[in-house]
């Protein structure tokens, strides 16, 4: 059998649905192959437990709410239902022994708070903020947001180097390549400060000690205080559902429960895929939101041998460990500001998140590991039940193959491998840390569901190891080199094939529920 479109998506998550959404819109027909039951890649809610609808993967969109994809769907998707919450408070820090901070969606306000704890942190802040939303803006986010191989980027530097000269981009990438650590040492004086914005460097698989750490870090927690922490009225199944109306409405197929075996090839371009016994022919292009490991291992197995070596080194960061609370009340924090927080981190210090970063990246389940504690309920209450609440964690710093545990508390499998008694454990771990700054939360559970890495990668093939990020921003894996570097004729999402692309987490501009990359081919097909 044979079916005909004018594009085919390998995959459904963000950058996939985007990029099929807005080829849709300007009258391609699109067909989206997804190996799982329901589209969505990483966006998918569940009712874990009755009455209670937790996003089991990701679940907030900054990102996408400052897109250029989300300013050219948005009337569509609000057709299709689609809605965000969002409160006044963005972000907030809390250690064990009861120090916190709540900072408003407001970057004055967060000036204040942190020069109240620190006179002159607040200023620092301002600064920072200052030239990443100013005198930096255009060319930051202009380098993570723009094909790096387009005219534009040629356009964005020349312009950049007749404003800055030679010294000045240097003096921009020497500040971009610093460690979190050392900028924090050097511009902020409370450990309280370092400690509220160094997690942030842990969302795209970074730790504090990092190059690139420090840019990043401050750049998340900048855009997060500017932007706020919105999530998806009723769960993020709801923006999977909009975008597939969307998509549906203007001809577009959705082929679930279903694996792409191959990429068919004719005279060296992408003509279609096999997938489930089917043959699906594509006009136009093949358009593959996977790992460079799955797409030259499995996809392309004939595929020249320099992109399949530097596929096979692409290097996937630590392991991402979720939990899913039920509460039969919002839980009663050390500081009752933090109860309307969207997000807070947990953790002693910026020492202690480094100190976990390498526990976790020499294979130990870390003593003290940083917790993100999201709290979707504070800005969507429809999601438990009348008086309830749901706590959303997440953390970072975990080994995707075990050898010991920091503590020497939970044996771990001779083989390294992730065990349900493991996850347990840990589990249980997490918890009596989350007691020390929400007295009484066992008496509020309803239920708890833990994935481990191993889990995560079951869920979501991309997720290898358990790395939420598909590939570390380090460096050599960031900007121009992501997904490979020094491959003769890779540009950006390009393949060795004529029209086949790659986009996705793996791809520039890295992860995130963004749908950059998913934009920028849908721009270059339309």
């Amino acid at each position: 059998m044979r079916e005909e479109s004018d594009v085919v998506i390998v995959g459904s998550g963000i950058n996939s649905l985007v990029c099929a959404a807005v080829l849709s819109k300007r009258g391609k027909r699109v067909v989206v192959i997804e190996r799982n039951a329901e589209p969505g890649g990483c966006i998918r809610s569940q009712e874990l437990f009755p009455g209670y609808i937790h996003d089991v993967l990701s679940s907030w969109y900054p990102l996408f709410v400052g897109s250029p994809a989300y300013a050219d769907l948005k009337d569509d998707l609000i057709g299709a239902g689609l809605t965000f919450a969002q409160g006044e408070y963005a972000t907030g820090i809390v250690t064990p022994d009861g120090r916190a901070m709540a900072f408003r969606q407001d970057l004055t306000d967060t000036a204040n708070r942190l020069d109240t704890e620190c006179p002159g942190d607040g200023a620092a802040f301002a600064a920072m903020a200052g030239r990443l939303f100013g005198e930096d803006a255009r060319l930051t986010f202009g380098l993570l947001g723009e094909n790096p191989y387009g005219w534009n980027m040629v356009k964005l530097l020349w312009r950049e180097w007749r404003r800055r000269g030679t010294d000045g981009l240097t003096a921009f990438v020497g500040s971009a390549l610093e460690s979190f650590r050392r900028w924090g040492n050097r511009s902020l004086g409370s450990d309280l400060a370092r400690a509220a914005i160094a997690p942030w460097a842990l969302h795209t698989g970074l730790g504090p000690d990092d190059a690139c750490s420090a840019l990043i870090g401050k750049l998340t927690f900048a855009a997060v205080i500017a932007g706020g922490m919105p999530v998806v009225k009723g769960g993020s199944a709801n923006i999977v559902k909009s975008f597939r109306t969307v998509i549906e409405q203007r001809g577009g197929i959705f082929v679930t429960g279903t694996d792409v075996e191959k990429v068919l090839l004719e005279r060296g371009r992408a003509v279609g895929v096999v997938a489930g016994g089917r043959t699906w022919r594509a006009r136009d292009a093949v358009v593959c939101n996977v790992t460079p490991r799955q797409l030259y291992g499995r996809l392309l197995p004939d595929a020249p041998a320099p992109w399949r070596e530097r596929a096979d080194a692409y290097h996937f960061g630590r392991g991402d460990m979720q939990i899913h609370f039920a509460l039969s009340s919002p839980p009663d924090w050390c500081d009752a500001e933090l109860g309307r927080v969207p997000l807070v981190h947990l953790t002693e210090s910026m020492e202690t998140v480094c100190l976990s970063v390498t526990q976790a990246n020499n294979g130990l389940i870390p003593a003290q590991p940083t917790i993100a504690i999201g709290q979707p309920t504070a800005v969507d209450p429809s999601r438990a039940p009348a008086g309830g609440a749901i706590l959303w964690l997440q953390m970072q710093e975990m080994p995707s193959r075990l050898r010991g545990d920091a503590l020497g508390e939970i044996a771990v499998p001779a083989d390294g491998r992730w065990t349900e008694a493991v996850r347990e454990r840990v589990a249980d771990r997490i918890q009596r840390r989350l007691e020390t700054v929400m007295p009484g939360l066992s008496a509020k559970i309803v239920g708890r569901r833990a994935y481990s890495p191993a889990d995560l990668e079951a869920l979501n093939c991309n997720l290898v190891g358990g790395d939420p990020y598909s590939g570390v921003c380090s460096p050599d894996q960031f900007f121009w080199l992501r997904p490979l570097a020094g491959v003769k004729g890779r540009r950006g999402h390009d393949t060795p094939y004529r029209n086949l692309y790659q986009i996705g987490a793996s791809t520039h501009p890295g992860p995130g529920l963004g749908g950059a990359s998913g934009w920028m081919i849908a721009n270059r097909l339309s």
